[in-house]
Formats: C-alpha cells, structure tokens, sequence
C-alpha cells in the first residue's frame, strides 16, 4: 500500500494477469478481448494477451484470478470542502470510503457546503483558487479530486473568469446555486467560463439547498451549459417529458446522479439510447447532501439502470468511466495505453444469484471490490464496505 496522501507517486513496472473479464469504458467497444495489462510510471503501456505481451521483471506481479478489471469509477458530481470532511454530514473519511467503493476520481460541482462561504467576488474566487489547490496536494486515499469550483455571483466580468483560468481553476460550480438564476444571465458567464476553458456546470430541476432555486428547462437551455447537471434532480426532478426535451433538444452532456430521482434518471438513460447518443450520459452521486454520505453510490446508480433500466451493464460502466472522461478531458478512465492506471477490480457478490459479474448487476446486486489500484499503486485490497466478492485478486510478486 502506498502513502494515501502522496500527491504525485507513482508506480514501477507492474503486471496483472488473469483478467476474467476486461471492461474498457469505452462506449464503443465496451468489452476487451484481453487478459493482461502492464504497467509502468502509473501509466499503461500494454493491453492484451499475457502471452503477446512484455510481462518479464515486474516490480509487482497481481494475478486477477479471472476477476473483472474495469478503469476506476470517476464520480462527476460531488461537494467537497477541505480534506477529508464533510459538515453538510459532519462526516471525516467520506473520500476514502468512497473509494472502498471503486471510485478513482471525483469532480466538484463547488465547494457549497463550507460554512460561512464567501459570496462576493474576490472570496468567491479566492476559495475556488484555495480549494484547486489544496486538493492538487493533497488525495485523501489516493483518489484525485478536480475541485475549486466557484459558484457564479451576479456582478461578475468576463476578467473574473480569466483570472480563475489563470489561476489554475477549470470548472465552475453548479450555475443556479448562487444569485445567477435568469438563463440569459447565466447563458453570458458561460460562454465567459468556455472562452476561457473553464467548463461549467448547471443545476436541474428543484432547490437543494438554501440559496437555490428551481432551474427548469427553458433555463437550462438558454444557459447552455457543457453539463446538464443531476438531470434527474437533486433531489428533486424535472417532469420526465422536460427532461426527456433536455435529452433531445440539447448537446451537452447527460449527469444522472444518484441523490436524484431514480424513475426519471432510468428515463434520461433510455432517452440517450433512443436518440442514439449514450456516449453523453455521464454519472455522478451529487454527494455529500442531505441524504447522507453514499461510499457505494457510484455502484449502487450503475446496478439501478442495469436491473430496473434494463441498460447494458457492461454500458453502465461506461457511464461512469470513460464517458466522464471523455467529456472532462481526463487521463484516466479508459482501459488503454497512455491512460493513467486507475483501476477496480471486482467480481459478483458472495452468494449472488447471478451467473457472473454482469448477470448480477441484471438482477440488481452491486459487485464486490477486490482491489483498488490508481496510478498502478493498490490502494485497498477487499473492500471494507461492498459485500465480500466471490474471487479477489493477489499480490504474488
């Protein structure tokens, strides 16, 4: 196990054999017909056939014993503060938890919950900058948080946004959770936040907290925004006929959250199919929130649209993988060479009906984490939260 705060360490040479079933995150072609990865500097080098590939002289040698090997879940939507606490739950750990839960990466929608935050300009600024940079240092259990994520205040300037760009900063916080809530307003800033790379991100449906509001779907379209943030709601949803309209009338990118609602978000995930663009559909937990803390969240939304959505399950995952990082422009995510070495490594559940892995997540049941690897350093082995997987992966070498 590696120091899980190390910002920047990375692994050696590192070879897993024994793949079982090798999910790619990659919408196309969602399934590799490969057993081996190899690693090296954090980074993959090689996909393929153990017997094709350079596997001679690792510095670790994991034998999957033909578990699923799948990119590290990255978690589109969350509320982070300061290191590894929450107030909105007074929660320490939440992170880490979460990564006992094949989460890799997290991106903020802002940092909203920290008490007392600043609403005019400069602070808001100066706590987007802060928080950038103290989750750029600093990784509770390994996993890379994307944070600093201002939420937009009516009196802003174009200059604001390239300072922020300046900065550092590349996101902006949910539009609409501030005192920026007419689309033509927002629709301004936006186009302010792309012009400078800063991607944003907006608020569906009904208030979450104090200070919000409802955001319905004439906004959302106006505003243009590259995500439809929490399209089913957070918690509170749309009418399933506007976000269907959302789906259909708009380009951007498609956030199902699980702090939503779950009849509409399986609507949203249908409605990509159907239009033919799933590769928008992105996953997120909308977490910390007054729900609580949800380590399996990220699990628990891909087992919902594969039982009762009747996604693909194999599909699901890309959702919450190589999607995401398509449309965040991330390394990671994706099961090929150059790609960062996040990586879950998961097998059905102890005494899951299912036939398999993917027959489990049919029927409902979330999958056991063996192991949790980011920058090809394990972080975890079992996970202490998923129930026990069937097989694990170990560490023989």
């Amino acid at each position: 196990m590696a120091d899980p705060t190390s910002g920047n360490a990375t692994s050696g040479k590192v070879v897993v054999k024994n793949i079982g079933l090798l999910l790619s995150g990659d919408i196309d072609h969602p399934i590799l017909d490969a057993d081996a990865i190899v690693i090296d500097h954090g980074r993959i080098v090689a996909v393929g056939r153990q017997a094709d590939l350079d596997t001679s002289e690792p510095q670790v040698l994991i034998d999957a014993r033909h578990t699923c090997v799948a990119p590290g879940l990255i978690d589109s939507h969350v509320h982070p503060v300061f290191g590894d606490w929450t107030p909105r739950q007074n929660q320490i750990g939440w992170i880490d938890s979460t990564m006992h839960g094949g989460v890799t990466r997290m991106i903020s929608a802002g940092e909203v919950h920290l008490p007392g935050r600043p609403k005019d300009i400069v602070g808001l600024k100066a706590l987007a900058i802060t928080a950038q940079r103290a989750f750029d240092n600093f990784r509770p259990g390994g996993v890379k948080v994307l944070a600093g994520a201002p939420i937009i205040e009516k009196g802003m300037v174009e200059q604001d946004f390239a300072d922020l760009a300046q900065a550092g900063v590349s996101l902006l916080g949910e539009v609409g959770l501030g005192s920026v809530k007419a689309g033509y307003e927002a629709q301004q800033m936006v186009a302010w936040a792309r012009k400078h790379g800063i991607q944003s991100t907006i608020h569906t449906g009904g208030p979450s907290i104090p200070g919000s509001g409802l955001i319905d779907k004439d906004v959302v379209l106006e505003a243009d925004a590259d995500v439809i943030g929490h399209i089913n709601g957070g918690h509170t949803s749309l009418p399933e006929a506007h976000v269907c309209e959302l789906c259909e009338k708009s380009s951007r990118a498609i956030e199902i959250v699980h702090n939503g609602n779950e009849r509409v978000a399986i609507a949203a995930a249908k409605m990509a199919l159907q239009l033919k663009c799933p590769h928008r559909v992105i996953l997120g937990t909308d977490g910390p929130a007054g729900s609580g803390v949800q380590p399996l969240g990220m699990l628990r939304l891909i087992a919902l649209l594969a039982s009762l959505g009747g996604i693909p399950p194999e599909l699901a995952f890309c959702f919450a993988t190589g999607n995401t990082a398509r449309i965040r422009q991330l390394d990671s995510g994706l099961i090929e060479v150059g790609r960062a070495a996040d990586l879950v490594f998961m097998d059905k559940a102890q005494h899951s009906p299912g036939r398999d892995l993917l027959d489990s997540l049919r029927l409902g049941d979330i999958p056991g984490v063996g192991m949790v690897m980011i920058d090809g350093i394990v972080r975890c082995g079992r996970s202490r939260n998923t129930p026990p997987a069937t097989e694990i992966p170990v560490i023989v070498g």
